[in-house]
């Protein structure tokens, strides 16, 4: 039996899921979340059903991110935040449009601390964990946009496809962009198709973290 809206049981009960723990925590579950709250067999089954939930726009997804989904057009009030949660340190602005000259260099011991839910980082531990203010909408088809952090592990490498804040030596600037190491060139890509990538040498560039989590801004 399917929904005037095309949708299983099994697809109507993970979305009536998703919206009610949004509303609850004001952050997304994640997929092991699905799985465990409503005894599905399997990680591999919630990932299908939130596949074709993606593809009738009943959700926006990237399944890069730790808990990458969102409920177009919904107003997502952060009502109730969890006990336990740990905080790291803001330590300024990065821009995901171009290289933004001169980045903000704050001191951790001096910096804003950040509450995130201890799970954001997707069960990575919070230690080398830091948080920057996005400006800009290069990533937006990534879903981070204008205002939203990003939550990122402090370190000097990255895997192609991982999205990274990246420091353009010759430029000193800061961006955030998906890293692809291409021979003997580096592509950073932005998640915008309205934009073009930046091709630089590996030696003009000095990977400063990689994404692991992002906190939206519901404002």
């Amino acid at each position: 039996m399917r929904s005037a809206d095309g949708l299983s049981h099994r697809q109507e009960q993970i979305l009536a899921y998703i919206r009610k723990f949004w509303g609850e925590k004001g952050y997304a579950p994640a997929i092991r979340d699905i799985q465990k709250d409503l005894h599905i067999s399997s990680t591999s089954v919630v990932a299908y059903n939130l596949k074709i939930l993606e593809q009738k726009e009943k959700i926006l997804r990237d399944d890069k991110i730790s808990r990458g989904i969102t409920l177009p057009g919904a107003l997502l009030l952060n009502t109730s935040l969890p006990a336990t949660v740990h905080t790291v340190p803001l330590l300024g602005v990065i821009t995901a449009g171009s290289p933004l000259p001169d980045p903000e260099d704050i001191a951790v011991a001096d910096a804003e601390q950040i509450e995130v839910p201890a799970d954001m980082a997707d069960g990575e531990q919070m230690s080398g964990v830091y948080a920057l203010r996005v400006r800009g909408h290069s990533m937006i088809d990534a879903l981070i946009d204008d205002g939203d952090l990003v939550l990122l592990r402090n370190q000097p490498t990255a895997d192609n496809g991982q999205m990274v804040a990246v420091r353009l030596l010759d430029d000193n600037a800061v961006t955030l962009k998906k890293f692809y190491h291409e021979g003997d060139r580096v592509r950073l890509q932005p998640a915008n198709v309205t934009m073009e990538p930046i091709y630089t040498s590996p030696e003009n560039l000095q990977i400063q973290g990689r994404v692991v989590g992002v906190i939206r801004n519901l404002g």
